[in-house]
């Protein structure tokens, strides 16, 4: 489920001149909004500089256009920061020879988390359960006369300090953003008993401002308050937080109870995973996936193992293993449905060469699977007879994501190959980045294996650097398997990418429409598919004729 809010703004100049107050509301599409989530924030310039509202204004305008634009990589945190210090400079180049001040509040929530970035006096409270809590600190100073003289804002100092703060979202609150003109009238009493009787947003805002300048308030007055309707689901950059506070699960054995899970006992065990099966209350059976002791104290294996769940999460559906919630989580592991049946390459080992007939069903299968993958910015980058399973169930799923790459929030290491040799496109061993035609690739040699029980360019070993040339046919090995099923595997690991089919759900519109669509892959002419067949063909003709020569020489 999505992010689900309610907010409502008011502002209102009172007995000033001029409002020198900014608010701002940025509600992005929803693709944006899941990944950089909902910016909310406060400004109030200060009137004693050359023009505090250009201050206020300019500042929300540049945190509005600018935060969606910073990389995926950058955390919520770290985008903030650096607008602001720029925003910082431009503020303090751009006064003419006088101060350009403002204070600011700006309020991120994205997934099941906030972020708030914060300087001055403005405030921002969290109203739950009638309860009022302050988040920010007012940066004035403490003398007599001197509490509403800033010790720190925008345009101050060169050297800009923000306060910044974390946390989970809760169901049902609301956050509160005040500028001085309505909190130092009606203090945390007034403010809560206008929250108590207004649970409507937009009567709530309009009363705080309108109490403010009732009360005497001789100042601008402004109010953003923001309720959470429902929270989100949890973003790749919020779950890598949970590294710095969760330790690995101790050694589990069989029959011991561990955060509500039955454990069963070990399925697996190697140098960068653990798994272990376990039962839920209900005595389903789950997989329970953590890093062995070993790798504690490595952040990058934390950060592989949580963005292999948030992958997962991410492309949940008929094709993935099913994760499971764990809402009470308190050890580095996920959790995932363990289904019956086989993965691809038990049932070669046991079975040989896929019948012609199931092979296509299972890459379609694979096809449509890897089309919704990309679709959501996921590459695999490990496709490969032993990651897909054949359930009992029918359904053909793809397994391990512990390589799984996303542009923008991976990193890779310098020099890494990920996935297994055979499987691995040429351009990556050139050290091209990671794309959806480099898993295409992987998918076409899985799928030509599965097939014909050899590799298009020959098996290829771990550390080797291989030289890549044309694919031999697999009609070589499936005297049955029809030529614009060969043309389609052809195209599939063809050694230039530009040669490849673009998409999956390209691939897939061929082997549904079958002969009735051409393919766009020019044939192959046959001395490049057959070359001992042509050349013992024309020594033949050769023979033949030199033979017919011979005859008509003897008869003249």
């Amino acid at each position: 489920m999505a992010l689900q809010l309610s907010f409502a703004d008011a502002s209102a100049t009172g007995p000033r001149a001029e409002n020198q107050d900014a608010l701002r509301l940025v509600t992005p599409a929803p693709a944006l909004a899941a990944s950089k989530g909902y910016l909310f924030a406060i400004a109030d310039g200060v009137s004693q500089c050359a023009d505090g509202g250009l201050a206020a204004r300019s500042t929300l305008q540049a945190l509005a256009l600018d935060y969606y634009a910073t990389p995926e990589t950058w955390s919520v945190a770290q985008a903030l920061d650096r607008l602001l210090l720029a925003q910082n400079r431009w503020l303090q180049a751009n006064g003419g020879g006088q101060p350009l001040l403002t204070t600011v509040s700006a309020l991120v929530l994205r997934g099941r988390r906030f972020t708030l970035a914060h300087v001055g006096d403005c405030r921002v409270y969290r109203w739950h359960g009638d309860s009022l809590q302050r988040m920010s600190e007012d940066h004035v100073w403490d003398q007599p006369g001197m509490q509403h003289v800033l010790k720190r804002a925008l345009g101050l100092d060169q050297h800009l300090v923000l306060d910044f703060l974390d946390g989970e979202l809760r169901e049902g609150e609301s956050f509160v953003l005040l500028s001085d003109g309505v909190w130092s009238t009606l203090g945390d009493t007034g403010i809560a008993a206008i929250l108590r009787d207004q649970p409507d947003l937009h009567s709530a805002a309009q009363t705080l401002v309108n109490a403010a300048h009732l009360a005497g308030s001789q100042d601008n007055a402004s109010a953003l308050l923001v309720r959470v309707d429902a929270v989100g689901e949890a973003n790749i950059g919020d779950a890598l937080i949970h590294l710095q506070q969760w330790p690995l699960p101790p050694l589990l054995k069989p029959g011991q109870s561990f955060e509500g899970w039955q454990v069963h006992g070990i399925v697996s065990q190697s140098q960068q995973s653990l798994l272990y099966r376990v039962l839920d209350g209900q005595g389903q059976t789950w997989l329970l996936k953590t890093l062995p002791s070993r790798n504690a104290d490595d952040p990058r294996a934390g950060q592989a193992l949580l963005s292999e769940e948030w992958f997962l999460k991410r492309v949940a559906g008929r094709h993935f293993p099913e994760v499971h919630a764990c809402q009470q989580r308190q050890h580095l592991y996920y959790v995932m449905r363990e289904y019956s049946g086989t993965t691809l390459a038990q049932w070669f080992q046991q079975s040989g060469p896929l019948p012609l007939a199931q092979w296509q069903d299972i890459a379609e299968r694979l096809l449509r699977a890897m089309g919704l993958l990309h679709r959501r910015q996921i590459l695999h980058r490990d496709i490969k007879p032993e990651n897909l399973h054949l359930g009992d169930d029918g359904e053909l799923r793809l397994l391990d994501f512990g390589l799984a790459y996303c542009p923008g929030l991976s990193e890779d290491a310098p020099s890494t190959l990920p996935g297994t040799p055979s499987y691995i496109a040429p351009e990556a061993f050139r050290g091209d980045p990671p794309s959806a035609q480099q898993d295409l690739y992987a998918v076409g040699v899985t799928l030509y294996f599965l097939l014909t029980g050899h590799f298009p360019h020959g098996e290829i070993e771990a550390f080797q650097r291989p030289r890549f040339g044309l694919p031999v046919s697999a009609s070589r090995y499936r005297p049955d398997l029809p030529e614009w099923l060969a043309q389609s595997l052809e195209r599939g690991v063809a050694v230039d990418p530009q040669q490849r089919f673009e998409t999956a759900e390209e691939w897939l519109l061929v082997l549904e429409q079958g002969e009735r669509r051409s393919l766009s892959v020019r044939p192959r002419p046959l001395l490049e598919r057959e070359p001992l067949k042509v050349w013992r063909t024309m020594a033949l003709l050769a023979l033949l004729g030199n033979l017919v020569l011979l005859v008509l020489l003897f008869h003249g």
